[in-house]
């Protein structure tokens, strides 16, 4: 037989446990959708793009001369490894590996039109430059191969290397006139991706006026041997 506490004790504690397990009903979705954030995998971390201009363009410095010839600068190749968006290292020659986190904007090749256009339009060699395509006739005609494009940290500091193989033809006949290749390096400040996309930006700047002065040249040389 129940005494009167006890009956008064469990009449006020009736409300305490209906609170608490409403309480739990409450609460146990929010558990849930915790613990299954826990399990599911989390979303892969989007790569970090970059490109190789960083908004610079080669000014144009010198006034073409009169009945300069023109130019057009074909759509580059690229060799197996290099047609990509990936960006390439190497920790030990000749294994090629691309960084999970980082790559560019546009494969190599495409983003170094730009910048050879500018330089040449600073040449005044030619009265004008365009890219293909095109339906511009022109005198002379650029074909470029990406030999090279990739971060080397098989020695301290790491350097980012450029290699290019340039052809310029006569666009008429398809001559080759001259051919050239360009292998450049320069030292990242740092042994890690953005350092690497740093130095990378500034031998493409160099790359493209040394292709510039190669190709200006070369037509100098022909245009004078003509006469």
């Amino acid at each position: 037989m129940k005494t009167p506490i006890r009956v008064m004790a469990e009449v006020h504690a009736e409300p305490a446990r209906r609170a608490l397990l409403m309480a739990g009903l409450v609460a146990s979705p929010v558990l849930l959708a915790g613990c299954l954030e826990t399990l599911l995998p989390r979303p892969a971390a989007l790569p970090q793009r970059y490109g190789l201009d960083n908004g610079v363009r080669v000014p144009r410095v010198a006034a073409s001369l009169a009945g300069a010839p023109s130019l057009v600068v074909d759509l580059p190749r690229a060799a197996a490894g290099y047609d990509g968006r990936r960006m390439i290292y190497m920790r030990q020659a000749p294994r090629l590996e691309a960084f999970a986190f980082h790559e560019w904007l546009d494969t190599p090749a495409q983003m170094l039109v730009p910048l050879l256009v500018a330089a040449l339009q600073g040449e005044a060699a030619f009265g004008v430059v365009v890219r293909a395509p095109t339906a511009a006739v022109a005198d002379w005609r650029l074909e470029t191969e990406l030999l090279r494009l990739h971060q080397d940290f098989t020695q301290g500091p790491s350097r980012t290397r450029l290699t290019l193989r340039a052809v310029l033809l006569h666009a008429a006949t398809r001559r080759a006139v001259a051919w050239r290749e360009f292998d450049l390096d320069a030292v990242a400040a740092a042994d890690n991706p953005e350092s690497g996309v740093f130095a990378a930006q500034l031998v493409a700047r160099r790359l493209a006026q040394e292709v510039a002065v190669f190709c200006a040249s070369q037509v100098r040389i022909e245009d004078g041997s003509a006469r």
